[in-house]
């Protein structure tokens, strides 16, 4: 399972846990701060 985490949770969340959730991110890394919920 990946996960998706907000942009005001910190990006060092996802290294941590990276072990754990492979493949997860940052909403801020992937560019989608500013998209429409449909989108997401």
């Amino acid at each position: 399972m990946k996960l998706l985490f907000d942009q005001n949770l910190s990006f060092k969340l996802c290294r941590q846990l990276a072990d754990i959730f492979p493949n997860s991110n940052q909403i801020r890394s992937l560019g989608m701060e500013e998209a429409d919920d449909r989108l997401i």
